[in-house]
């Protein structure tokens, strides 16, 4: 942890008797939807933030988010003094984007997906000149978010698989990293939405998987093709990839909502949804699960239950 200790929160790991009997396992669910702006991309961006110099940080940075780096960058730049630009996607959910603003970024909203954005991202930060701050494909924000395992760890050290949830793979590349240097024999499963799966594919084949679209209620995953840095260490370092449903995800979210009283977003439930729907394969006594992120538009509720009803819901 070292500098990031007493920036970053040291969130919960919480235990629930009612999941440990559901799948004959025992849970553990890392709860970074309780870190500062929600989810875990804080501890990357501040991480990377503190890499720089004061003549970087005086030129600001610039970075193109769906939602949850936003709000880390946004607020690791306030902390540092330094400006903050940020490109959304136009469908990123309200909350995120009045999140990012009250923590004094400048939001620019263009195009229709997290690509569009990165790309129109790339273009102003060669005109403005300002560090830019890659959400995931940055071997300093990796290893940020990789303090979450070692943390995990010290907070439970029997935990022998960690599950977790897969958009560009900064997050799980840092924690597969982490973990395995506390523990080769620690298993790293990764999942993502069916419907935004580059990873999986890029993963399970020899080439790089770039998608035309994605379609899914886990917009925080939703990236149409892996990072250049993160593939290679996946491919090393993560044991399987699964993907999962949006169905299977609203009705995670629906169960922790009810059984649990915590609130994930859609990417903050993949994890949850992936143990549920491929428990039998998942050879584990003592199961990690990320739960990354908790920063849902509330308006998106009576959809999300509309899609767990289609799904049978674990309790």
């Amino acid at each position: 942890m070292g500098k990031l200790a007493p920036i970053v929160h040291r969130t919960p790991l919480m235990t629930s008797e009612t999941t440990n009997k559901i799948v004959g396992k025992n849970i553990y669910f890392k709860m970074e939807n309780q870190q500062k702006t929600g989810a875990f991309k804080f501890r990357g961006a501040s991480f990377k933030l503190m890499q720089l110099s004061g003549e970087q940080l005086k030129r600001g940075v610039i970075t193109a988010s769906a939602g949850n780096h936003a709000q880390g960058v946004a607020h690791a730049a306030a902390k540092l003094g330094a400006k903050a630009t940020i490109f959304m996607a136009e469908r990123t959910p309200l909350a995120k984007v009045n999140a990012t603003r009250a923590y004094g970024a400048n939001v620019v909203l263009t195009g229709d997906s997290f690509q569009e954005a990165y790309e129109a991202s790339l273009k102003h930060q060669l005109q403005s000149g300002a560090v830019y701050i890659h959400p995931f494909d940055d071997y300093d924000v990796m290893a940020g978010q990789g303090t979450m395992a070692m943390e995990m760890l010290k907070q439970e050290d029997r935990i022998d698989t960690i599950i977790v949830p897969i958009g560009g793979g900064g997050l799980i590349s840092g924690i597969a990293v982490a973990a395995k240097h506390v523990n080769r024999n620690i298993k790293v499963i990764g999942v993502q939405a069916r419907e935004a799966s580059a990873m999986y594919e890029s993963y399970h084949s020899d080439r790089l998987k770039k998608l035309k679209t994605v379609n899914t209620i886990a917009e925080g995953i939703a990236v149409k093709q892996p990072g250049k840095y993160t593939l290679p260490i996946i491919r090393e370092y993560v044991d399987n990839i699964v993907t999962v449903t949006d169905e299977e995800i609203a009705s995670a979210i629906v169960y922790m909502l009810e059984r649990n009283k915590a609130l994930m977003e859609g990417a903050g439930a993949a994890a949850l949804a992936a143990l549920f729907a491929y428990n039998e394969q998942i050879k584990s006594r003592h199961c990690g699960i990320i739960v990354s992120g908790g920063n849902m538009d509330i308006g998106t509720m009576p959809m999300i239950q509309r899609l767990a009803e289609k799904q049978h819901c674990p309790a």
